[in-house]
């Protein structure tokens, strides 16, 4: 397998150069029209989200969305819960969940990547929510403390990660005692070929 450093260096310039791309009034996209074609796009980014959950964001959150699911969808969130959104992106997972938990609720959106948590910050501003906030950090060292949150949610990110097992240790750690866990995400069926486990770029698509 490919150095854990490299891969998560080649996954931040990957989605900072995303976020830039949004900025500059360009969709951003995790793979390449040759392998997402035939309907597939659908599969990842707004494909996922009813257009009335998406019509009254910030157009560069919904731009910004990368994922391969739609985690609120099935988190069933619930009035004054404290909610984690592991690689939030342009923040469109976090401002949908800052809707459905309402001003007695608070939503926390965790990001590597400086040029994701600059878009995020900015499609925050166009709206009126006050219970969301972006911070920096990784998936496999969470800054948040012991038992602080009700549900963790995660939109295709998770496989970006070398050290998966370290996430889920981190997961649990920051949830509360009874806390949920909803994470849209691309999983290998079967062992992947040692040529690819090597390729930094698939890692980071």
């Amino acid at each position: 397998m490919a150095a854990e450093k490299d891969i998560t260096e080649v996954v931040r310039e990957r989605y900072g150069n995303a976020a830039q791309q949004v900025m500059k009034g360009s969709l951003a996209g995790c793979c390449s029209p040759a392998c997402c074609s035939g309907g597939q796009e659908l599969m990842f980014g707004l494909g996922n989200y009813d257009s009335s959950q998406v019509q009254n964001l910030p157009t560069l959150a919904a731009s910004a969305s990368l994922g391969c699911g739609n985690p609120v969808a099935y988190a069933n969130l619930g009035e004054g819960e404290t909610v984690l959104d592991l690689g939030s992106g342009g923040g469109i997972d976090c401002l949908l969940s800052a809707e459905r938990v309402g001003p007695s609720g608070h939503v926390y959106g965790l990001d590597m990547t400086d040029e994701m948590l600059s878009l995020a910050r900015a499609n925050l501003k166009q709206t009126s929510l006050t219970n969301v906030t972006f911070v920096k950090g990784q998936l496999d060292a969470i800054p948040l403390p012991d038992e602080s949150v009700d549900v963790v949610i995660s939109n295709c990110v998770v496989n970006l990660v070398p050290d998966k097992e370290r996430v889920i240790r981190e997961i649990f750690r920051v949830l509360r005692p009874g806390g949920r866990i909803a994470i849209a995400d691309v999983v290998a069926t079967r062992p992947l070929p040692e040529e690819v486990r090597q390729d930094q770029a698939a890692w980071a698509g």
